[in-house]
């Protein structure tokens, strides 16, 4: 086996590398050249916004795609810049706006790498002969003694995006190799330097790449002026304390600029998208213990229905990309997916991801995770 695990000699293994003009993809692309493979750099255009374009930490659009051919250049490798504004518009610009309507807080990472990347990006390698395809993301995958790939969270805790790769399947996971699981951050840049790459200090990307000045409400309001139908602000005690111009404007959890006045502070409890209704009420009340997940994607042994059987599953549950794992028991229910988070979590909001973990470990195994359909704050259950 090659450091890719495939039986054939570097030279032999073609490795299409997914090129956003980052340090990270382009690091990636020079350590496996070095080690003498058979590289292809390919870019995906996703979008162009004008001022997103030319944006510090944007991705996939205008300088990122010079950055991304002056790097294959210089490493010598063929390198590829495809078109895939239509589809990215389709596959996630569409379903964020979409989400935000309905009143969800929408991870837009997460659905740009189930399906332009880890799909159609993937298929681009396979037409292309590709053995793999490598990406610069910061997580690990294994090659376990059942013969399959097992998806771990990386050396570099600061880095881990393990939560923005849930959804891949195991499918997906044997032909995805990620080389920077084992490195952290410092030690990548070290190795551009090393590389001679201009891109060595660039910025990172920011998450939401395609919204500029990260407003998102301006890509909403451009695609869906719909959406910013006015409502009422009520107490959760039944109180109209106001009005709003669209609830795509509060999040869960939101304190600031809510626009009434109140003798306590108040927090967005709840979006109710039906009758337009922006709920508030004290911080206590945003308190939830259990969550309901939808579209999940299993990556442990076995089936989910026997893992998660009798009192459940303990797991480690992240339910934001900023919070650590908490205790949590995940459990299936005539058929529906459950996560009780033993703790409890503040203004969780549907939409948003819940990814399990099998214990505590720094590079611990992903059990898989799910999108979380419903989160009842403690104080609206009957």
């Amino acid at each position: 086996m090659n450091s890719l695990d495939i039986a054939k000699r570097p030279e032999d293994t073609r490795v299409v590398v997914a090129m956003s003009g980052g340090v990270d993809s382009s690091v990636v692309a020079g350590l496996l050249a070095r080690q003498g493979y058979d590289v292809v750099g390919v870019t995906l255009q996703l979008y162009d916004h004008g001022e997103a374009t030319h944006r510090k930490g944007a991705c996939c659009a205008g300088q990122d795609i010079h950055d991304a051919r002056r790097v294959a250049a210089m490493l010598g490798i063929p390198h590829y810049v495809l078109d895939y504004e239509e589809r990215f518009k389709n596959a996630v610009m569409e379903p964020f706006a979409n989400a935000y309507r309905q009143g969800e807080t929408p991870v837009p990472c997460i659905a740009c790498n189930q399906s332009v990347k880890f799909v159609d990006l993937l298929a681009v390698a396979q037409d292309l002969g590709a053995d793999v395809l490598a990406t610069g993301h910061y997580v690990q995958s294994v090659l376990g003694e059942d013969g399959q790939r097992h998806l771990k969270r990386p050396v570099d805790a600061d880095r881990d995006q393990t939560y923005f790769l849930f959804a891949t399947t195991r499918e997906q996971l044997d032909f995805l190799r990620f080389p920077l699981g084992g490195m952290t951050k410092p030690e990548v840049r070290a190795l551009a330097r090393e590389f001679g790459l201009e891109i060595a200090d660039k910025h990172d990307s920011q998450d939401i790449c395609f919204v500029p000045q990260g407003k998102y409400t301006d890509i909403i309001r451009k695609m869906h002026p719909e959406a910013l139908a006015g409502g009422e602000i009520v107490h959760m005690d039944g109180r109209v304390l106001g009005r709003h111009e669209g609830i795509i404007n509060y999040t869960i959890g939101q304190r600031k600029g809510l626009g009434v006045a109140a003798a306590e502070p108040l927090y967005v409890v709840k979006l109710d998208h039906k009758s337009g209704r922006v709920i508030v009420g004290p911080r206590e009340a945003l308190k939830t213990h259990t969550v309901k997940l939808r579209d999940v994607n299993w990556l442990g042994a076995g089936a989910i229905e026997a893992a998660a059987a009798g009192n459940g599953l303990p797991v480690q549950a992240k339910v934001r990309s900023t919070r650590a794992p908490q205790e949590g028991v995940l459990f299936v229910s005539e058929g529906e997916v459950f996560v009780t988070l033993l703790t409890g979590e503040y203004g969780i909001s549907p939409g948003q991801a819940c990814v399990f973990y099998a214990d505590e470990g720094a590079t611990t195994e992903v059990l898989g995770g799910g999108f979380i359909a419903e989160a009842v704050p403690q104080a609206l259950v009957a």
